[in-house]
């Protein structure tokens, strides 16, 4: 008995239909992953390069049942204007007390204040929620 050849002789057809469809997925799988992080850079650069105030809460006070004292710096562009919302919340999480701070000293480039947020039952802490340019 004679054994049969199952393959093809190497080299004698071109590459098969596998290693072209091979090759073509690497090409894709290329392409898609630099376009993914040519995305994720650009967003990242956008969000960082975009925002013109940021701000961060120092600490806080609450002073009384319906009262709460925010030490907020502010850091923004010295020709931003904007605002930053602080809101202070009670001990099951319900936002008791809202406050919208305008930040808008031209030729400032970092802010320093303390406000006081009205609350409508005891506050346990206080949060900033965001900021935002006009």
């Amino acid at each position: 008995m004679s054994a049969v050849r199952q393959q093809l002789p190497e080299g004698r057809y071109g590459r098969s239909a596998d290693e072209r469809a091979d090759r073509k997925l690497k090409v894709v799988g290329a392409v898609l992953g630099v376009g993914l992080v040519a995305m994720v850079g650009w967003f990242g650069y956008d969000y960082i390069a975009g925002q013109k105030i940021s701000a961060e809460i120092i600490k806080f006070d609450v002073t009384s049942a319906d009262e709460v004292q925010v030490h907020l710096e502010v850091r923004k562009d010295a020709d931003a204007t904007g605002s930053c919302v602080v809101r202070s919340r009670s001990e099951e999480g319900v936002e008791v007390g809202r406050l919208e701070v305008p930040v808008d000293r031209p030729g400032q480039a970092r802010i320093d204040r303390v406000v006081k947020v009205r609350t409508t039952a005891q506050a346990t802490s206080a949060e900033l929620v965001g900021c935002h340019a006009r």
